[in-house]
């Protein structure tokens, strides 16, 4: 895991803006940096050690023909398997990296080589003969890789503020991706903070030609996996037979996300998605794994709490447990250092950013994370409510005056809550994307800042959730439920938590894994995701380990990884307030 830069340009970098560059990126990688230049190219990079600790494996890398050079970020889980695929073929190897296993590959089968990556990566491949790159991410988005636009070419990185540190691209703000951040918490994908800057898509490659972009293409769409479980004919299968192809591939995914050459945690909440990694991890026959639990004075004998439930789970399944007890103190004092990890703003990430300096403590550089369980094993209360809610409405929505009455509710439930998002329900209800809008939105498109709403007037004009959704995760399953886990998985996910996963855990040079993110898992359960309804409260996911979570675990109520923010504050900072504290720190 690690972090980089690529410089496309006519003119040429100077040391003193890579040395910046390369200062911005540390915490990713405190074992190593490396440079790489050509005339109008400059490659840097910042190492974490996982694999190959051995300093040969350190980037950029040239190949041993010296025709192309990478920097990479990420992990190829499959690294083993695809190497012995290519000494067979000949290939030779000089380092036990995976990195170097993605730069022969590349070499032998050019970009066809991305439907064979099992892992999280983002990446550049310079080919010195052609003059051109090559760029990609992974399926899910779980390794950022951001574009910025300049006078005189492009520039690619894993943050973006590595990239504003370069002095070569402009802070114009981007309205979409400040709109999005207003009203969802997060800057959805590919918007960032800035106009000239943008993310490349998940699952998206390309090549830069000219110190230009080109050819960006989709080579991986998760969303197509959910539409099209969505069309296919449906099979009921047994019970059992569900139960077993369940474990099977997250037997599999787990297995995979193991691969290291260090010791490996587990973040390890009192829930399911984090009780079940631990049972997966100990199943692939993994001693001494450490589980790292964070809770807060605040929560101490309430439900919140995630201690009890975390240390019950870490006795059944014998792990070495570690509680870590955060306090308001430490977090006024952390709160300048959070805000400059947050790579682009965000209401959240502040509890995987403890969880990962937790890890840190401990002297451990991987730890696996269960991000992700709800939106594959539907396990929101929303999967069950608003496919209810919408097939219920518009049922009915026939009946003389039922609009009205529904306003009238609506308008009610606005003045309740004081926020004006609910005055939009009766005509955002009648989609899946619109209900999920409602549900997950922080405000209102009328209650966005003022100078916000007068420099966006052309954005905001006929807003449209459905169109909102359609930018950010194509077109919907036609089943309700599958289309609800689509947006999830496309959205939520995607922008909020995978986002906030990678710059908390990296701030803390921890790599952070995600086996129940991953696309060849998803394509594995393509078949059985119409059955998941069929499994409440992810029983299927908590009955995976051989030795299936304690009933009280699975039963307990969901909580959610909550931190006690509002409480720190001391002005008693309320949600929407806390949204333009993190602001601020973009606007200054």
């Amino acid at each position: 895991m690690c972090g980089f830069i690529a410089v496309f340009s006519h003119l040429n970098f100077s040391d003193l803006a890579a040395k910046e560059v390369l200062n911005r990126l540390a915490r990713r990688g405190p074992d190593g940096s490396g440079e790489w230049r050509e005339e109008g190219v400059y490659l840097g990079h910042r190492r974490l050690a996982v694999i190959d600790l051995d300093p040969r494996s350190s980037q950029p890398m040239r190949s041993s023909c010296g025709r192309f050079v990478i920097v990479f970020n990420g992990e190829i889980y499959n690294h083993l398997e695809l190497r012995r695929s290519l000494e067979l073929r000949g290939e030779l190897f000089s380092t036990d990296s995976d990195t170097e296993v993605l730069l022969v590959l590349f070499k032998v089968e050019g970009e066809r080589m991305l439907s064979r990556l099992k892992g999280m990566f983002a990446f550049v491949i310079y080919d010195r003969l052609e003059k051109r790159a090559f760029a990609a991410r992974d399926p899910y988005g779980i390794k950022p890789l951001y574009i910025g636009d300049t006078a005189s070419g492009v520039i690619l990185g894993s943050q973006v503020k590595a990239l504003l540190a370069t002095g070569l691209i402009a802070r114009a703000p981007s309205e979409r991706g400040q709109l999005g951040f207003f009203m969802l918490g997060s800057v959805p994908e590919p918007y960032t903070w800035y106009r000239d800057i943008r993310a490349l898509p998940s699952g998206h490659c390309m090549w830069i030609k000219g110190n230009c972009v080109d050819n960006l293409r989709c080579w991986c769409d998760i969303s197509a996996t959910w539409r099209d479980s969505s069309d296919q004919v449906a099979t009921t299968l047994q019970t059992r037979t569900v139960k077993d192809h369940v474990q099977e591939a997250l037997s599999e995914s787990v297995g995979r996300h193991i691969v290291a050459d260090v010791p490996i945690g587990v973040f390890l909440s009192g829930g399911i998605d984090s009780g079940a990694m631990a049972g997966l991890m100990r199943d692939q026959g993994l001693s001494n794994i450490h589980g790292i639990t964070v809770t807060f004075d605040e929560y101490e004998g309430k439900h919140w709490d995630e201690a009890p439930a975390a240390a019950e789970i870490a006795q059944h399944y014998g792990l070495i447990h570690h509680v870590r007890k955060v306090g308001r103190e430490e977090f006024l004092g952390d709160l300048p250092r959070i805000l400059d990890a947050m790579d682009q703003p965000s209401i959240d990430g502040i509890n995987t950013w403890y969880a990962s300096k937790a890890v840190a403590e401990q002297g451990l550089k991987v730890v696996v994370s269960g991000v992700g369980g709800d939106e594959l094993f539907l396990g929101y209360n929303s999967f069950t409510r608003l496919p209810r809610l919408v097939n219920g409405l518009r049922s009915v929505s026939f009946l003389p005056g039922f609009r009205a009455i529904v306003q009238m509710l609506a308008n009610a439930q606005a003045r309740h809550s004081g926020n004006a998002r609910w005055r939009h329900a009766p005509q955002w209800l009648n989609s899946m994307a619109g209900a999920w809008w409602l549900s997950r939105s922080v405000c209102a498109p009328e209650s966005l800042p003022a100078e916000l709403i007068a420099d966006s007037t052309s954005v905001l004009k006929d807003f449209s959730p459905d169109k909102w959704i359609n930018d950010m995760t194509g077109q919907l399953a036609g089943d309700l439920t599958l289309a609800l886990a689509q947006i999830e998985s496309t959205t939520y996910l995607r922008n909020q938590l995978l986002r906030d996963s990678d710059w908390a855990s990296m701030d803390h040079s921890v790599e952070l894994r995600t086996p129940l993110v991953d696309a060849h898992l998803l394509a594995n359960l393509q078949p059985l995701l119409p059955q998941f309804r069929s499994f409440p409260g992810k029983v299927l996911l908590a009955n995976a380990p051989s030795r299936p979570l304690p009933e009280s675990i699975i039963r307990r109520k969901k909580t959610g990884f909550s931190i006690p923010v509002k409480q720190w504050q001391a002005d008693a900072t309320g949600d929407q307030l806390w949204q333009n504290k993190v602001a601020s720190h973009w606007r200054s």
